[in-house]
Order: C-alpha cells, then structure tokens, then sequence
C-alpha cells in the first residue's frame, strides 16, 4: 500500500519557465512542482491567485512560455511512497513496446492496466514504464486509453516532443483507429455518428457520459470490417473498425449504444445479455482495441504508421464466432 508523510510548507519561491519546460498547462506544472498534493488543492491556490505568472493571475489552463516567472506559494506536501510494480507487470508491458526510439515510445496497453495511479490504482503505465526505461528523467502522455482499453498508446521522452506532438492532435494531424465488437448487424453502410457528449450522471462514484445537446461535439467514423450471423444466440454481431474525429471520454462506447450496437463487455454502456452470451465464447473483457496510430514524427514530420496486431483474447473471439 502507499504511505504518505507529511512535509513542512516550503517558502515563497519563483521559478523561472525554461524552453524545455514552455508549453505545458499552469496545473499540470504545479502537479509536478507539488508532487503529492491533490489537485484540488492545487486549483485552490490558482483560483485565489496565490500563485502567479508574471505578477498576473491566471487560470488552470494558461500555458506556460519560456522566461515566464512563476510565483509558487508555500504549500504542504505529502511525499506519496509507491509500491513498486511487480516484475510480472513490468515484464508484460515491456515485451508489448512495439516503436522505441530518443524521443517516443508506443506501447500496446494491455487491458486492466491504468494509464496513471491514482485513486485505488497504486500505479500505471507510466510508472511501469520509468521501471523499464532508466533514459529519460521523466515520462509524459500524449494521450489517454480508458483502464479498460487495450491498444496504442503514445509516450514523450521529454517535453519537446510532447509538445509537438500535443500539437498534431490538436491540429488534427494524428489519426486514431480503433477495432471493436458490437451487438447486432451494422449494416452495410459506413457511418459517421455525430453526436455531442457531457459528462454529468455518477455511476458507482464515476460519471455516466450521456449523448446531450448541450454537450462537446463528439465524432466517430464506423466501418463494418466483418458480420457475424446469428450468433451469439441469434442475436448476431458485427467487427468494427473506427475512426475517431474527436476524443471524448467513452466516445466510442457511447456513440455505440445510441445507435444500437452496444460494445461486447461494456457492463457500463453496454446490454447484459448481450454481454453474458458473448461471455459464453470466453470474452473476460470489453471489446474495444486502440488498434492503430498514424502520427507525424516530433523530429522530422514523417508520417508514422504503428498497427500491432489484435490481441490474442480478442483474436481467439472472433476465430470461435467465425467457426
């Protein structure tokens, strides 16, 4: 289990931005600054203008430029001592590194591993992988996979190339595919489902994303990769692979029941009967893969193209429902 010890306040200090460390939101600088503090402490000092760039308030979401002068408050932190990762799962996750080089590092997230710690998670990808890479000093996300998820994911070596990176998402310049199978025949048409999501209801102390108006604009493409008839049950399945426009939280999960083809193994989304048929053939997880990534490189702007195989779990599905 993890302890924490309590640490004195620290004094007022200034800081000032290097270009290495330019680029990155205020909070998540103060999160590394304040390691062990929760983030709502950290949202505290910002929205009461205890700390300041540049003798100026500003909001959490402020990125920072190279010669900008922090001001950091005294705050008292709890130093959190994490257990170390065990060697199987350090093990796991190094044999499914599938692109390395000076300034990435794709992995092939296995499901049921958290892409950080946090509450209930004493650790996560990132903390398995600074066990299995002693070069860089610290390692930074450029995007997310929910814990459930397995597939692409797409690690920084330093802030340089996170930054570049961060920047091709946001410029739409990183496409995102995903491999999933769904309740029922899709059809024979491709479709592009577009409807704006929100997070709003709690479910077992996490929110519920609903299809809502007043939502973010969310965007999937789904393309029919192959139909399974009458089975499970009758009920029938079908193969999918999507392309996401935008990156909601649970995008794909939802837009799929809202259309009527709910995610194999989705038990919070998803059809339990469905889910229990499905667990008939052996299928312990839900069925969605981060299946491949194309992205320009931080160095030279090449186009990558990353695309591990599916799992063998989820292969193994589809070779039963094909038989």
């Amino acid at each position: 289990m993890s302890e924490t010890t309590q640490q004195p306040p620290s004094r007022v200090r200034f800081a000032q931005i290097s270009e290495d460390e330019a680029g990155q939101r205020i909070d998540n600088y103060l999160l590394r600054q304040f390691k062990g503090v929760p983030k709502s402490h950290i949202y505290r000092i910002l929205r009461k203008g205890e700390v300041r760039v540049n003798k100026k308030r500003i909001k959490p979401t402020y990125k920072l430029v190279a010669g900008d002068e922090v001001r950091l408050p005294p705050v008292r932190t709890g130093e959190k001592k994490t257990r170390r990762p065990p060697d199987e799962v350090i093990e796991r996750l190094e044999s499914r590194i599938v692109y390395d080089d000076e300034r990435l590092i794709v992995v092939n997230k296995p499901a049921g591993l958290a892409v950080h710690a946090g509450s209930g998670v004493e650790f996560g990808v990132i903390d398995v992988m600074q066990q299995i890479d002693k070069r860089a000093k610290e390692l930074f996300l450029v995007h997310r996979l929910d814990r459930d998820t397995s597939g692409c994911l797409l690690i920084a070596r330093d802030r340089q190339a996170l930054r570049a990176l961060q920047t091709a998402l946001e410029n739409n310049d990183v496409d995102k595919f995903y491999t999933a199978l769904v309740m029922g025949h899709w059809g024979d048409q491709d479709s592009r489902v577009d409807m704006p999501l929100r997070r709003n209801k709690m479910h077992g102390g996490e929110r519920l994303v609903q299809v809502d108006s007043d939502g973010k604009q969310a965007v999937s493409d789904f393309k029919v990769v192959r139909e399974y008839a009458g089975k499970p049950a009758g009920i029938g399945c079908s193969l999918m692979k999507i392309q996401l426009i935008t990156g909601r939280t649970h995008q794909i999960r939802v837009h799929g029941a809202e259309s009527g083809h709910p995610l194999a193994g989705d038990r919070r989304y998803g059809d339990e009967e469905f889910n229990q048929q499905m667990r008939s053939f052996g299928l312990k997880r839900m069925f969605l893969h981060a299946s491949a990534l194309n992205f320009p490189h931080p160095d030279n702007g090449q186009t990558m193209h990353i695309e591990p195989p599916l799992d063998d779990e989820l292969q193994q599905i589809l070779d039963r429902l094909a038989a």
